[in-house]
């Protein structure tokens, strides 16, 4: 018998969050025909690229949304803010 306290098995088993599932790799946007150019470059004039990894508001687009390795990641920072200075790209967004 159970004590009025305690709760079934069943009912806690019930309650528990279904499991995330595995996300597929994402694909760095970075990449020029499936390979890493090297050493790693992104071009601070390709304005359209760098919009892609600016928010809205102007700001840098982390790493885990926009699916860029580290190194890239880094390449893109440095080329959106060469952009920001030569005024190509604005600071703040709208």
């Amino acid at each position: 018998m159970q004590k009025p306290n305690q709760t079934s098995r069943v009912s806690r088993t019930s309650k528990r969050r279904a499991k995330a599932k595995a996300r597929g790799k994402k694909k760095d946007p970075l990449f020029v025909d499936g390979k890493r150019p090297r050493p790693m470059y992104v071009d601070y004039k390709d304005v359209e690229l760098l919009k892609k990894l600016t928010n809205r508001q102007g700001k840098i687009i982390g790493r885990r949304k926009s699916g860029c390795t580290a190194v890239s990641q880094h390449a893109a920072t440095a080329a959106i803010k060469r952009a920001r200075f030569m005024a190509l790209i604005p600071y703040v967004g709208e």
